[in-house]
């Protein structure tokens, strides 16, 4: 491909940040719905049992006995926190989405009037 005007390097250098910043927000995404999981399963275990069943709780290395009903009000609560951070990443990946979009029909088309000779486009 012949040389590239600084306008259409720059361009191109939005472009890689933008599928970056994408990226990242996928990783972030998957992690908090693994998390979200683990909490749903805990939540769902807590259930099978009596309230005044013995349960432990881990802090940092150790875990301790806790109490039922508050063990399982904070899984719900880190749930809803979840379940929202999750929307918000959801919500920042649609934008993001569609700024790449936009960025590459640009950039196609830059590189459409740069000339015939270009094959890459994609």
């Amino acid at each position: 491909m012949e040389e590239m005007s600084p306008q259409l390097r720059h361009q191109v250098a939005q472009f890689q940040q933008t599928q970056q910043q994408a990226q990242a927000l996928m990783a972030q995404k998957q992690q908090l719905e693994l998390i979200l999981k683990e909490t749903e399963k805990a939540i769902e275990e807590l259930d099978k049992l009596q309230e005044n069943a013995t349960v432990y709780k881990s802090v940092g290395s150790i875990l301790i006995k806790a109490d039922h009903a508050v063990v399982k009000k904070e899984l719900i609560d880190d749930k809803e926190t979840l379940d929202l951070r999750i929307k918000t990443i959801e919500r920042q990946e649609e934008r993001v989405v569609t700024r790449l979009h936009e960025m590459r029909d640009k950039l196609q088309e830059a590189l459409k009037t740069k000339g015939p000779s270009s094959g890459e486009a994609g």
